[in-house]
């Protein structure tokens, strides 16, 4: 199974939190294949410690990366404008990241659940 992580699940691995490393290592020993998007690593980047930056490299290099593309920029934008309908606010950078992890297939690994209420989006399960 393709697994996209989301920006909660890498700055959690990167700094040795809830066991998310351990967590991404089984997942790999069990055959499924860790992703991410562009605007992750963004955020990730955004957000990088001084001493941080030649791991963070490491990581996230070691991952595939899902380009933004028109297709997901078109889908996001349309996610986020239903859900305002619904007078639910999400950021355009989760609802694309939600259109990448759908368009590719992939379930997504994030803390931060309330913030991907797609139901055409598969979370998978943090234990």
């Amino acid at each position: 199974m393709d697994i996209v992580l989301d920006t909660s699940v890498l700055i959690d691995a990167l700094r040795l939190r809830h066991g998310r490393r351990e967590l991404l290592a089984q997942l790999v020993a069990d055959g499924h294949h860790l992703a991410t998007t562009a605007l992750n690593i963004a955020e990730v980047y955004a957000g990088m410690r001084a001493g941080e930056e030649s791991f963070t490299a490491f990581f996230l290099e070691s991952l595939d990366c899902f380009a933004v593309n028109s297709a997901a920029g078109k889908w996001g934008g349309l996610l986020k404008s239903e859900w305002a309908k619904k007078g639910r606010t999400l950021t355009l950078v989760d609802t694309v990241i939600a259109a990448l992890a759908i368009e590719h297939g992939c379930n997504l690994l994030t803390d931060n659940r309330k913030d991907f209420p797609m139901p055409e989006l598969t979370l998978y399960p943090l234990l």
